[in-house]
């Protein structure tokens, strides 16, 4: 199945406003949702090298392109990666696994083998670099695969477990997993909705950051969301997502800053 909602729903469903009337047909990028529940149809070879293709068509800061990516299709290890991923049902059903990386170890051979000393690549710019990289590569990879039907979802549980992940995956120093990537036809039927959005006035500034920064009536759409998901709406986005910041909800990656710097990432 594929989504079909025009401007004007998808716009409805992001800001619960009506949409302006004079806009350019972007509606396809408005659609966009999470899909947990995959159809069996499987998705061909094929159709992942184009999208791997497009992915490696997006923007790259002076074409280093630091970032990779894996599949993983085998059954045992697909099923060890969903275990390290919080056991998230979409990890094991989809037709395909993607694991994106930030990725200098590829750089630091090439620069090696050409005579050049890669030394820099421990500087923080580097590995923020690695993870622009890795974040547009994907996002462009998932808005062609969102064009042509297929649908997706963000695995950030792949941080974890780094050393588990890096094992399983066979790692070498100058990666880190930055996220999963879920990729298949969703399911017919599938109730994948377009969840609410802050109002663009909590997130476009004109000129300089404003002094106060509000979040409208985004709570009260959001607590609509919730319950319409079947999900508790006594909590408020601003209650839910401080709760996720507080410091005590890490999901084992507190230990990320020390993985980091031992993998060779960010170190000055």
């Amino acid at each position: 199945m594929s989504f079909h909602e025009t401007f004007s729903e998808a716009w409805q469903l992001r800001y619960g406003t009506e949409a302006p009337s004079d806009r350019p047909d972007v509606e396809a990028f408005l659609r966009h949702r999470s899909v947990r529940k995959y159809a069996p149809t499987p998705v061909p070879e094929s159709t992942l090298a184009a999208l791997i293709a497009t992915a490696q068509s997006a923007a790259t800061s002076s074409n280093l392109q630091l970032w990779s990516v894996i599949s993983v299709q085998d059954p045992e290890r697909r099923a060890e990666i969903a275990r390290l991923c919080g056991d998230q049902a979409q990890v094991r059903s989809a037709p395909w696994f993607l694991a994106f990386f930030a990725d200098h170890h590829r750089l630091r051979q090439a620069a090696l083998a050409a005579g050049e000393s890669p030394d820099g690549l421990d500087y923080v710019e580097f590995f923020a670099m690695a993870l622009v990289d890795v974040a547009l590569a994907a996002e462009r990879m998932v808005c062609a695969a969102e064009s042509i039907g297929l649908g997706i979802c963000y695995i950030g549980a792949l941080r974890n477990h780094p050393a588990e992940v890096q094992r399983l995956l066979q790692l070498p120093s100058g990666t880190f997993g930055v996220f999963g990537l879920c990729l298949g036809y969703p399911e017919q039927g599938s109730r994948a909705e377009i969840k609410p959005r802050l109002p663009q006035e909590s997130v476009w500034f004109r000129e300089t950051y404003p002094g106060d920064v509000g979040i409208g009536d985004y709570d009260d759409r959001m607590r609509d969301f919730y319950e319409a998901q079947k999900m508790s709406g006594e909590a408020t986005w601003s209650q839910r997502s401080g709760r996720r910041v507080d410091g005590f909800h890490m999901s084992g990656r507190e230990v990320l800053k020390e993985w980091i710097d031992r993998m060779g990432f960010s170190r000055r």
